[in-house]
């Protein structure tokens, strides 16, 4: 990132890497707080790689010498600000022209791509919830065996890290299926603290352990959402079928002659299949809502807050 100014411009240039992320911090407040994690990671990634490549020389040093490469903490906000807004530009389908009626509205979701990709990921969350609900529990059951062992110290570490990484996947899943931005990086680990240290720094991060409580949480979650849409396309596919299938079994094709409707009367099968049209878009509906709804949820228990 080039910069036009210099910190000497600022009234007090920061001295410290955590003074420098707290600066950028408040220039992003009011960000999507997934944009701002991943600010943070960058920038403190880069700072200490800086400070590794320059040992013996203090933080306020080595911050005034990259403030040329990298930027000073306002000019890398606005630069942050600028590219997410042009990248959501860029990723947003083609607006239709507004619905002009009620009726056109309801059957516009239909041509909504995200429409889809919120049904698929109804549906694809009974097996990941499965697999979070697993790997969560067996984690945390084998970390507290462990833990009167030597091996249990590396083995929390690395259950840990792996939650991280996990919620990160879940990230991705979320943003491109429910189109919620979530973080692309993870909150930063520094590799140069002891272990002792990034163990603590791993039990006291509130996002770990929120990570944790969402992927338990996604076991119920999927089960209802799979059920659910499952259920009403089932309903829906039915209801839809039954004239078609009424129609063959009068024109008495064999593997349709003994077609029955239990309960319903040949005449009223019109009103069936409009039915089953109307609750195959309300399903359609359903999933956009609960798309929403759970995009607000992952960013609240898997992205890192930014304190006020």
């Amino acid at each position: 990132m080039n910069a036009a100014t210099s910190f000497t411009d600022l009234p007090r240039p920061p001295a410290t890497i955590a003074d420098y992320l707290e600066r950028l911090r408040v220039a992003l407040a009011g960000a999507d707080p997934a944009l701002i994690q991943d600010a943070l990671y960058d920038a403190e990634d880069y700072l200490r790689s800086e400070m590794a490549a320059n040992p013996g020389r203090s933080e306020a040093e080595v911050i005034a010498e990259v403030a040329g490469s990298y930027g000073a903490p306002n000019e890398v906000a606005d630069i942050y600000r600028d590219t997410e807004a042009r990248v959501q530009t860029a990723l947003q389908p083609p607006k239709r022209p507004a619905a002009r009626s009620a009726l056109a509205r309801f059957f516009g979701v239909a041509a909504e791509p995200r429409t889809y990709a919120a049904l698929f990921y109804m549906l694809l969350s009974l097996a990941t919830g499965i697999f979070y609900f697993t790997w969560v529990v067996t984690g945390l059951s084998m970390s507290a065996g462990l833990a009167v062992l030597i091996i249990g110290i590396p083995f929390v570490i690395l259950f840990f890290g792996s939650v991280r990484v996990l919620s990160l996947v879940e990230g991705r899943l979320v943003e491109v299926m429910l189109g919620e931005r979530m973080p692309r990086r993870p909150t930063y680990v520094a590799k140069d603290g002891t272990l002792l240290e990034r163990i603590r720094e791993l039990f006291v991060d509130p996002r770990t352990w929120g990570s944790m409580l969402y992927m338990l949480l996604m076991l119920p979650l999927g089960i209802i959402y799979f059920t659910v849409a499952v259920t009403l396309l089932s309903i829906a596919a039915g209801f839809i079928a039954a004239p078609v299938l009424a129609l063959f079994a009068w024109a008495g094709w064999a593997p349709f002659d003994e077609f029955t409707i239990s309960g319903v009367n040949y005449w009223g099968l019109p009103f069936v299949f409009v039915g089953g049209i109307v609750l195959l878009f309300a399903t359609l509906h359903l999933a956009r809502g609960v798309g929403k709804l759970h995009g607000q949820i992952a960013k609240t228990m898997l992205v890192k807050s930014s304190p006020a």
